[in-house]
């Protein structure tokens, strides 16, 4: 940390401290000449406010809080560089690359300090291991029938998928429904599976650079309307003129294009959201979502099974 932003740190520390004192003093002292445990001069609702001074054993806890609190920043780090009287120093949140992070994995490994996380890992995939493959060598449509391998990919799901994606797949903006039947990259067991292992990476471009602001908004005019929304006609006209960028991915009709990722603009259904706001964001400054690849992560055992639970929950009516 530079000297500028150590001090810094220490001014503002320091000066809320003390400023925390003056207020404690200021609120301690009677300024409103009624003596306390008299009434003052005004009422609400028949209520009359008593000039009452704070609850001692309030008083003293603030005052315990503050020496603490100085007590706390002379003994640990938290004064811009000073290390505090322990020599204690905060770890280091420094972020490190692949290779480094490898390299401290094994250096750890060799010290002794993650062997017992070794033998754990070690210890599942033998007891877990020959369960994974086994379902991996159905079908996802004949598994997403087994109710334990979908309890599995359950979990498996929520471990790893639910912070994107919600732990009731639902999603949220940038993160799509996984329990619809609207699919970027296609629905079917293939390509589910295809998503998870390779990942996906979104490349709608910014069009900020070739229209104005009133060609965008008159751009999404237009693609609203092919959703069946009430616009404003003569804007969606005038938009459809320039929608020959946009029907090289989405399409003449604006159905999409599920090789490309591209979405359907005529379902209503919008991964960034769908007021007249969040579409010109989106024309205007492109969209570039990632999902990332979990090959390397999961194996592709446990990923045959998550598969079948996504698949699962779009297609409930073939697990009867």
């Amino acid at each position: 940390m530079s000297s500028f932003w150590s001090a810094w740190i220490i001014v503002l520390t320091l000066g809320t401290l003390i400023g925390l004192i003056w207020l404690l003093r200021w609120n301690m002292s009677n300024y409103t000449d009624v003596p306390e445990g008299e009434e003052m001069d005004h009422d609400f609702d028949g209520i009359v406010e008593i000039n009452n001074p704070l609850p001692t054993w309030w008083t003293y806890l603030f005052w315990v809080c503050l020496a603490w609190a100085f007590v706390y920043l002379a003994l640990y780090p938290g004064l811009g560089n000073f290390k505090g009287l322990l020599g204690w120093s905060s770890s280091n949140q420094q972020v490190r690359s692949l290779e480094e992070s490898q390299q401290a994995v094994q250096a750890a490994r060799e010290d002794g300090d993650i062997v017992q996380y070794d033998r754990e890992i070690r210890r599942a995939q033998e007891e877990f291991g020959p369960i994974f493959q086994a379902f991996a060598q159905q079908p996802i449509k004949d598994l997403i029938k087994d109710e334990q391998a979908l309890k599995i990919g359950q979990r498996l799901y929520l471990q790893n998928c639910a912070q994107c994606h919600g732990s009731n797949a639902m999603g949220g903006k940038g993160f799509p429904n996984l329990t619809d039947d609207d699919w970027l990259y296609g629905g079917s067991p293939e390509d589910i599976k295809v998503s998870l292992l390779e990942g996906r990476r979104g490349n709608m471009p910014s069009w900020n650079e070739q229209f104005n602001e009133q060609q965008i908004s008159e751009l999404a005019t237009y693609v609203l309307s092919l959703s069946g929304r009430k616009v404003d006609t003569e804007m969606a006209k005038a938009g459809e003129q320039n929608f020959a960028v946009c029907a090289a991915c989405h399409g003449q009709d604006g159905k999409g294009n599920q090789s490309l990722g591209a979405p359907n603009l005529t379902d209503n259904i919008w991964l960034y959201g769908g007021s007249q706001a969040a579409v010109e964001e989106t024309l205007r400054e492109g969209r570039f979502g990632v999902m990332p690849a979990w090959k390397d992560i999961l194996g592709e055992d446990k990923i045959h099974i998550i598969s079948a639970y996504v698949y699962s929950l779009s297609n409930e009516s073939e697990e009867e």
